[in-house]
């Protein structure tokens, strides 16, 4: 793959993590959810918005954290992934969780930008994953859990 090939990929896959491109952005999913939305369990649904938000900030730094080092700590699933229901979140603790899914989803661009990074190789410390097939996983999961973020936006009347 040239250069050229190469920095298309990576484009691609950096449209894919950070715009959906065929479905609702996550910065999109949660833009404008009023303050008191944030904790509310939908009827028939098992999380919160605040719960949805949370496990994407924590898979995804597991996943890009994963991606940049083998000294990564290890998280047990699914008890480290999830957090337990809570009443309420303050601003500052919603904006630090949306301020860190930026800020690794920066972190992932970089490592598939950094050229000395081949994507198709696997990890020397993993059991066969590749830059590309993280990225891949950090896009399948983040969309997933986005349309389950607009989905209990429209059970809690508050979805365009």
């Amino acid at each position: 793959m040239d250069n050229s090939q190469r920095k298309k990929l990576v484009d691609e896959l950096i449209g894919l993590i950070e715009k959906g491109n065929a479905h609702v952005s996550f910065k999109d999913s949660v833009d404008g959810l009023p303050p008191e939305l944030r904790t509310v369990i939908p009827e028939n649904l098992p999380y919160s918005i605040w719960q949805l938000v949370e496990h994407i900030r924590i898979a995804q730094q597991d996943i890009v954290d994963f991606s940049a080092s083998a000294d990564s700590p290890s998280l047990a699933w699914p008890d480290d992934y999830w957090v337990e229901p809570t009443e309420q979140i303050s601003d500052e603790e919603w904006n630090h969780s949306l301020k860190q899914i930026e800020a690794d989803q920066q972190r992932f661009q970089a490592l598939l930008e950094d050229e000395k990074h081949d994507l198709f190789t696997p990890l020397p410390w993993g059991t066969g994953q590749s830059l590309l097939r993280e990225a891949m996983l950090i896009a399948d999961h983040n969309a997933y859990h986005t349309a389950e973020i607009v989905v209990a936006r429209r059970l809690l009347k508050s979805w365009k």
